[in-house]
């Protein structure tokens, strides 16, 4: 995993202190914070949720599932939902193709994805004169996908035709229902799932690609600058619940919390437990982003999409580590009994 690179953005002064039990002893009433995600309920949200770490930090967190990122897009842009954990190309989209003002604030996983093919499928040119599932055609995953075939020498709209269905659990349903829905981006648990079912991967993320941010938390400038202390109390208790989610002695009911979230079952939801926490692309340690990563995305959007004339442009345009970098100091003096300076 790479550290954040400590060149690239200023370092803030941190001025906050996170609130503990004994902040809330005092009656002070919880903060109705609105969270949305894709691909299923965020697995460190829920576990906030149900091991008290939003509690402890003044929060009352609502989370919600988009059923695609395009409505994920619009519940954040019209401020129906505060805080976003998706692919976090959907932000950078938000801010070229929609005008939007938001802003990355921290990370949560890179990318296990697989390019993940119809039974009978062996490789890539055999995609040739197919349809391709997204869940979006311009954003995110869609784009490694794009950036695969066209290392095959395949352009999308003239090789193959790409077709929006939903989010991965969808797509993956899709392609039992529809044999002529040829290829997909998967990942954990669906792509283990797909493999189990006799699906063919033809590669992942990380051998194609490398180094690749998939998901992580985005929000409204505007939001985060009036509930900056909502925001970071937010990221505080996201990296407490992402710390419960890594600590081995956690395996086993991460899984079983697996298998409730998503119907899983028991061998599945701890081999899925497996690659996403110990695998190169999985969960990151303290949700940190991971800068080279993010470079990535961007340069995968300019050379895919064309865009900023095929250019990439500094990533601090769309990451703002300040809320971060107060929320995990704030744990670290917390933990220690002393107030940042």
């Amino acid at each position: 995993m790479k550290i954040i690179n400590q060149e690239l953005f200023s370092v803030v002064a941190v001025t906050f202190l996170v609130p503990g039990p004994t902040a809330l002893a005092q009656g002070l009433p919880l903060q109705a914070i609105h969270v949305v995600s894709i691909s299923g309920r965020n697995l460190p949200v829920v576990i906030g949720q149900r091991q008290g770490m939003f509690v402890k930090h003044g929060l009352d967190v609502q989370l919600e599932v988009a059923p695609n990122s395009d409505a994920l897009r619009s519940a954040l842009a019209s401020d129906k939902s505060d805080i976003a954990h998706a692919a976090v190309d959907n932000a950078v989209a938000m801010v070229e193709s929609a005008a939007a003002d938001v802003v990355i604030v921290m990370g949560g996983e890179g990318s296990l994805n697989e390019l993940i093919a119809q039974p009978g499928i062996h490789s890539i040119s055999e995609l040739r004169g197919k349809t391709l599932i997204v869940d979006a055609p311009n954003t995110a995953f869609a784009l490694q996908l794009k950036k695969i075939l066209l290392s095959s020498g395949l352009q999308a709209g003239r090789d193959y035709q790409l077709k929006a269905i939903g989010a991965t659990p969808v797509r993956l349903q899709a392609m039992r229902e529809h044999q002529d829905y040829a290829a997909s981006m998967l990942g954990p648990p669906s792509s283990i799932e797909a493999k189990r079912d006799g699906f063919v991967s033809l590669g992942s993320t990380q051998k194609f690609i490398g180094a690749y941010q998939g998901f992580g938390a985005f929000v409204r400038r505007e939001w985060a600058r009036e509930h900056s202390d909502a925001l970071i109390r937010y990221i505080a208790a996201y990296v407490e619940a992402v710390r419960w989610l890594l600590d081995p002695a956690n395996k086993q009911q991460v899984a079983e919390l697996l298998m409730q979230e998503s119907g899983l079952p028991a061998s599945l939801a701890t081999e899925s437990y497996e690659v996403s926490t110990t695998s190169q692309g999985g969960y990151q340690p303290d949700a940190c982003l991971d800068v080279d990563g993010f470079r990535n995305v961007l340069k995968l959007r300019a050379e895919v999409e064309g865009q900023w004339g095929g250019r990439t442009p500094a990533a601090d345009k769309y990451y703002d580590r300040s809320y971060y970098e107060q929320a995990v100091a704030g744990l670290s003096a917390a933990k220690r009994n002393i107030t940042p300076k």
